[in-house]
């Protein structure tokens, strides 16, 4: 069994139900677990990730999917340890900043640390630090290295950089939408906007056993 914790809308508790005959996956959203995609075996809740509400000692593997960086805290590993079977694995990941061309990783990093740089919250720097030096108190488990890898239009760059939380609070602070001088920017390097880059978010994962 596997409990997949800040599920979202399940995309990782619905992988994991490839490998486990029983999921469960716990989101303290109630409307991002309406949106989940049914699976016979994923049982569903709405839950805070310090309290699960599942047995003691039930679970093979626990996962935080993009999320760990929000309750890395006493009370939620505590809970992850009290839910976690002897020797059971703890698994986090998380994308850190993308990166394609050293033209385009220079701008696409100006904007990101400085022009909303002061909207991120302060979570924020557990995820460039690609999950290292935060609290995390289990036995590490060496892992291999994984990314995302797209091949991306100017467009389909901007609509995402649009989606950062730190974009829209600027955005909703400012009153203007800074992806409009970043797009000018980007096409001094992206002149034809039909050509396609190849863009990749490398990421970071931290697994360890519960000793």
């Amino acid at each position: 069994m596997a409990w997949d914790c800040g599920t979202g809308n399940g995309q990782a508790a619905r992988a994991l139900a490839e490998h486990f005959s029983r999921v469960h996956a716990t989101d303290l959203s109630a409307e991002q677990i309406a949106q989940a995609i049914p699976d016979p075996r994923i049982d569903y809740r709405a839950a805070p990730a310090e309290a699960s509400g599942l047995p003691n000692n039930s679970c093979d593997l626990v996962t935080v999917a993009q999320a760990l960086h929000w309750f890395c805290n006493d009370a939620f590993y505590a809970e992850v340890k009290r839910v976690l079977k002897p020797n059971g694995v703890f698994a986090a990941w998380t994308y850190t900043l993308l990166h394609g061309d050293p033209a385009l990783n220079a701008i696409v990093e100006d904007f990101y640390r400085n022009t909303v740089g002061p909207w991120w919250p302060p979570e924020r720097r557990w995820v460039d630090l690609a999950y290292r030096e935060m609290p995390f108190p289990f036995a590490d488990i060496a892992t291999p290295q994984f990314e995302i890898r797209l091949e991306w239009t100017l467009a389909d760059l901007l609509a995402y950089l649009r989606t950062w939380s730190a974009t829209q609070r600027y955005i909703k602070e400012r009153g203007h939408d800074p992806c409009v001088e970043l797009g000018e920017r980007l096409r001094v390097i992206w002149p034809d906007p039909q050509a396609r880059k190849s863009i990749i978010w490398p990421i970071a994962l931290r697994c360890g056993r519960l000793e």
